[in-house]
């Protein structure tokens, strides 16, 4: 049988400036945007050619806004995807890699992964209420 992770919600104080921040900065795309009531409102974004989407609103989660970590967006050219979210005035760290000599143990070299190896490059964005996100590189060719 299998189990989709569907959407993840994430804890924001302001829903419009989220909404502007993952819509067109982000790049992501908008599937609803729902408010039925003055304290409820769905809104749900996916990113491109993600089966996963990422909501929040009014009225979802007691969690505290910016309170959402560990949250990884991949993507087959990393150094291409962190170009183009600094032209969308995304601030995105500096890429690293994983130091694997001897074996990972949690240490990092600077710049993309010279072998370009699967799940080896990072960087990170967070979001205007402080949600943080990994970039990881996989499947670059």
């Amino acid at each position: 049988m299998d189990t989709l992770l569907e959407v993840v919600t994430l804890p924001v104080s302001d829903p419009d400036r989220s909404l502007r921040f993952y819509r067109d900065q982000m790049g992501f795309v908008l599937d609803v945007d729902y408010e039925p009531a003055p304290d409820f409102r769905v809104v749900q974004l996916t990113p491109p050619g993600s089966c996963t989407s990422i909501q929040f609103g009014s009225g979802l989660t007691d969690a505290q806004a910016g309170s959402a970590s560990g949250l990884y967006l991949v993507t087959t050219d990393l150094n291409r995807f962190r170009d183009e979210l600094l032209s969308r005035g995304v601030a995105v760290s500096d890429i690293r890699h994983k130091a694997t000599e001897g074996g990972w143990r949690g240490r990092f070299h600077v710049g993309i992964d010279p072998a370009r190896s699967d799940y080896a490059s990072f960087a990170d964005v967070i979001d205007p209420d402080g949600n943080s996100w990994i970039l990881q590189e996989r499947g670059y060719r």
